[in-house]
């Protein structure tokens, strides 16, 4: 056994090395991330209503305490892996232009809209963020901090080049850059984009801006 020094009246005495508590283990994060994803697959396969901890931890091929030794409840499991999209964000395009710094932006968001797992996931919490206030607070935060954060980033650098004018209403902004391709890909379900709808939209939504 590993001991270390010290010492009293008598001199040097060994005394055994304190070990870590059991509890105090690290994680391991693959074990996480094997979770998280699962989190998805079983929201996009039966929703939250139906999901269980079980179902989970089946899926990522854990026993239920490894779930368990991370998030207490599946409440606060599903609130974890929203709130993580927030961290994720999206990329800030930076083209140079406003109208081309949206085409960016609706083309990678029309891409994670229309995955099937989100496709799934994205109406399901919906409803439940209906009857749920932290599932609420988490859904409004993920979208704010993600699509919104650049989104405002975008406008601010569009104001900075003098394409649209320092007055703007940044929420009316907002309104008008989110509102179309979300009211497309998730509420209305669209299965397919028509052509050019993407460039449209972002010309539309450019010339709308500076309009303001």
């Amino acid at each position: 056994m590993l001991v270390r020094m010290t010492t009293n009246a008598d001199g040097p005495q060994p005394r055994p090395r304190r070990r870590a508590p059991a509890g105090a283990a690290v994680l391991r994060e693959d074990v996480t991330e094997a979770i998280r994803a699962a989190v998805f697959e079983e929201l996009a396969t039966v929703g939250y209503a139906r999901m269980s901890i079980e179902g989970i931890a089946r899926r990522a091929g854990v026993g239920k305490t490894a779930v368990y030794r991370r998030w207490r409840s599946k409440l606060h499991l599903v609130l974890d892996v929203v709130s993580a999209i927030a961290v994720q964000g999206l990329p800030a395009p930076g083209t140079g232009s406003l109208e081309g710094d949206l085409r960016v932006l609706y083309e990678v968001t029309s891409r994670a809209l229309r995955h099937p797992v989100a496709s799934q996931v994205i109406p399901d919490l919906q409803a439940e963020a209906a009857r749920n206030p932290e599932i609420a607070g988490a859904m409004q935060k993920a979208l704010r901090d993600g699509q919104e954060g650049v989104a405002l980033r975008i406008v601010s650098e569009a104001v900075q080049r003098g394409e649209v004018s320092p007055a703007l209403d940044d929420e009316l902004a907002l309104d008008l850059i989110s509102g179309p391709l979300y009211w497309r890909s998730v509420v209305i379900r669209s299965p397919k984009l028509p052509k050019g709808y993407l460039a449209a939209l972002a010309r539309a939504t450019a010339e709308a801006i500076k309009a303001l």
